[in-house]
């Protein structure tokens, strides 16, 4: 396993993060938001006693449904991938306890389905099909211990007591808050759902207006009601969350989960875009919540979510390990993610290597194996051993059509820019090859070396700052990838990130 570390402005590697300025500046006991930085949208938060556990959506990424544990809710650890079977692209999850499982409702492939696991470690059982044709479960217990889920279109289903299949019939029961026409939003989209009981009310937090697009245009919409299944009244301080300036730092936040810290200190965990770093995806953050005598919640009048926050509750140092990956273990590390596949025959690790075999004839068939970088600006270098007919390469991957790298045959320096492929430096080496990216706030420069000390850069360079959804749709993020396509296989040793410090 390996753990983050939050300091300044990201979760980030066991040093400062080179995107950090705040770090020396802020006041002591506060954090500054995001609390996962990079591609983590969607986040549904457990508390169980003392433990905090989040789940996001993992889209195309397998193994997927990553899950995450902390103690204060700054510093995250991996506890385990939930999702090992391939089902299509993994959207809005709900992660709940009820009695003594742990259930994941997740929506792909048109449906909705469900995971269950005795212990939150695992193991999980395969994924169960609720043959529900919508989106975004938001799952809620009533007085008497009846489970509900509700969807993104305001509706719900009654669900068996346990939990694996639904009863009766959908029926609505909210409509949302109305948007006013003349602001810049993306769609109405009522969406992500998430339901809790405080006192006499049920509370209904769901996202409106679209989860990219305009800037403006996501927020987050409360409503209560004394029964789970309404009439909803909409709160007074709608919307409760939502970017109302294009050049704030954080964009399109909302998808918002309220939860509260024992006892009676209540947060909101959201997510949002980065300005002028959209291809990072949406990142986890998280604000302080108060309410009102009465009864309905807000954002504190002081605060403001780019700004210090106090810490939510005691801190915790954890341990810290880096993105870099000399593939000592036996099994993958949690950070890693294959691109619409997991194919344990693919891929082995064995003696400080990890060999992937050749699958398909170019970078958008071979299934790339991806993390997340941490920061704005980085290096990340790997070291490969081509066998056979096979290309090897690192790259910046979106998706099977937006991608761009450096790669290597047996004997030829191969550049992608956006899809366009050739030779850029012949017969240069034989078989063995270190290479290099470089990315500089969105400028990428790539660079090969063959003994790993004197590096050579390419004539070629890219710029990546386009390669996101409101570009590409998919709702994906731009990741470093490891490529093996071909006849044959491809050995990769000495994978090194570094955030470049300013």
């Amino acid at each position: 396993m390996f753990s983050l570390l939050l300091i300044g402005c990201h979760i980030i590697p066991s040093r400062v993060h080179a995107q950090s300025p705040h770090f020396h500046s802020i006041p002591p006991g506060t954090f500054i938001n995001p609390i996962f930085s990079g591609d983590y949208p969607d986040p549904s938060i457990l508390v169980d006693s003392t433990n905090f556990y989040v789940v996001h959506s993992s889209f195309e990424y397998y193994p997927g449904l990553t899950i995450w544990h902390s103690k204060d809710l700054l510093h995250w650890t991996p506890v385990t991938s939930a999702l090992t079977h391939y089902v299509g692209s993994v959207w809005a999850p709900e992660l709940v306890k009820y009695g003594s499982k742990y259930y994941i409702y997740f929506p792909a492939n048109g449906t909705i389905y469900v995971i269950v696991a005795d212990s939150i470690q695992g193991p999980w059982s395969k994924p169960i099909d609720l043959k529900i044709g919508y989106i975004d479960p938001g799952h809620v217990v009533d007085e008497e211990g009846n489970r509900y889920l509700y969807f993104s279109n305001g509706s719900y289903v009654a669900l068996t007591p346990n939990g694996t299949s639904v009863q009766g019939s959908v029926v609505h029961s909210y409509n949302g808050w109305p948007i006013p026409r003349d602001w810049s939003i993306e769609c109405f989209c009522l969406e992500g759902p998430k339901l809790f009981k405080r006192e006499e009310y049920y509370y209904l937090t769901v996202a409106q207006g679209g989860t990219a697009g305009p800037p403006t245009g996501h927020m987050v919409i409360s409503a209560r009601s004394k029964s789970p299944f309404g009439p909803w009244e909409n709160s007074p301080f709608n919307p409760i969350l939502r970017t109302e300036n294009c050049t704030d730092r954080w964009l399109s936040i909302g998808h918002g989960t309220i939860f509260e810290i024992p006892s009676d200190n209540w947060w909101m965990i959201f997510h949002g875009y980065e300005n002028g770093h959209y291809n990072r995806g949406r990142q986890t953050l998280l604000v302080p919540i108060e309410w009102t005598s009465n009864g309905w919640f807000k954002i504190p009048d002081s605060i403001h979510i780019a700004k210090p926050l106090p810490y939510p509750c005691k801190r915790v140092i954890p341990t810290t390990l880096s993105l870099s990956d000399t593939f000592e273990k036996t099994s993958l590390k949690p950070q890693w993610k294959f691109f619409g596949e997991y194919d344990t025959s693919r891929f082995y690790l064995t003696k400080n290597s990890l060999i992937i075999k050749g699958k398909g004839t170019s970078i958008a068939e071979c299934s790339p194996l991806l993390c997340t970088p941490t920061d704005h600006s980085y290096i990340a270098s790997v070291e490969l051993y081509i066998e056979g007919g096979t290309t090897g390469g690192l790259v910046l991957f979106y998706s099977p059509k937006a991608y761009s790298g450096i790669l290597a045959d047996s004997l030829n320096i191969l550049v992608n820019l956006r899809g366009w492929q050739f030779i850029t430096e012949k017969n240069v080496i034989y078989r063995h090859v270190h290479l290099r990216l470089r990315n500089k706030n969105n400028i990428v420069d790539m660079y090969y070396s063959t003994d790993g000390n004197r590096w050579e850069k390419i004539e070629n360079s890219t710029e990546v700052s386009a390669y996101h959804h409101n570009v590409l749709s998919d709702f994906l993020s731009l990741r470093i990838g490891l490529v093996a396509y071909g006849n044959g296989k491809v050995t990769f040793k000495n994978f090194h990130y570094e955030p470049i410090i300013k």
